[in-house]
């Protein structure tokens, strides 16, 4: 079957600018005779017409030239549709694109997407929303939150952003069901990770694999703040955040675990991320892996 590519262009994320990207793009399928048409992001996330586009027209792969934000609401649209999905890294932090060692270098990102294979990977839902890559309750929400009206993009401004927020950080109060038990705790942040960090290497889930169908959550429960967030970070960024499981190690600072499903109870309406994005609270959030949920163009390990 021959193939078919949709490329779209996030035109404001990142720092890099995309006015080569187009370029590169037409350059590299007309030599290789790919039938391709390019489009632009949705700033309201709304890609409907996707369905009966792909269906109508046999596309057979979408490439999204963005961050996590950009990449999720199109993996949502064309769930379940035989398309592989492709990534050229132009985010921030590219969280899901690093995890899955898709090359930050645009050139090598589009050749893997018009030459590589497509290898199954896996999603979650929270309340029934779609996540590809980390959402999160709590500190890390609030800088999303932040992030998001911030003029300026890129790592600096979001480590800024992170600082100007630990100063003033707060605990909240949780209750989380997993695996048929259930526990209270006030904690800074609660992560759930498909991908194994943030973006930027941060990597807050060093155990955390796109396609073992499990799901990797980080609590970092109150304490000492200065303690508890610079071990935390001390360990992420060594790549050694210890595993524990919850119902045995209540008395552990950070609380590291994996699961297929959990429910969390957000009693005082914490800020809530999805990929990176801010989005609207719950007082309940329930988390569902989806195992081999699409078909990403990347490397096999």
């Amino acid at each position: 079957m021959a193939r078919k590519f949709i490329f779209f262009i996030n035109p404001v994320s990142g720092t890099r600018s995309k006015l080569h990207l187009e370029k590169k793009i037409v350059g590299k399928c007309d030599k290789q005779g790919f039938d391709y048409e390019i489009m632009f992001t949705s700033k309201e996330g709304d890609y409907g017409f996707l369905y009966e586009k792909i269906t109508d027209e046999n596309v057979t792969d979408i490439a999204i030239a963005g961050g996590d934000g950009s990449i999720r609401p199109i993996i949502a649209a064309s769930l379940n549709l035989p398309v592989r999905i492709g990534i050229i890294p132009a985010g921030s932090g590219n969280g899901l694109a690093r995890t899955a060692g898709i090359p930050s270098n645009i050139d090598k990102a589009i050749d893997l997407i018009l030459n590589g294979d497509a290898f199954e990977t896996d999603a979650f839902l929270i309340n029934d929303q779609l996540s590809a890559h980390v959402c999160g309750l709590g500190f890390d929400a609030k800088v999303a939150h932040d992030f998001s009206v911030s003029k300026n993009r890129g790592l600096n401004s979001y480590t800024k952003i992170a600082v100007k927020n630990f100063r003033r950080a707060k605990t909240f109060p949780f209750e989380v069901e997993v695996d048929g038990k259930r526990f209270e705790t006030e904690a800074f942040l609660i992560a759930i990770a498909n991908s194994n960090q943030f973006g930027n290497n941060f990597k807050l889930a060093p155990k955390a694999s796109i396609c073992d169908g499990l799901l990797d959550v980080v609590i970092v429960k109150k304490t000492n703040k200065a303690t508890a967030v610079l071990s935390f970070v001390k360990q992420i960024l060594q790549g050694k955040l210890q595993n524990f499981h919850s119902s045995e190690n209540q008395k552990e600072n950070i609380l590291y675990f994996q699961t297929s499903r959990l429910s969390i109870q957000n009693l005082a309406n914490a800020p809530f991320h999805i990929d990176g994005d801010p989005a609207a609270t719950a007082k309940e959030f329930l988390i569902e892996i989806l195992p081999a949920a699409f078909k990403l163009i990347r490397f096999s390990k």
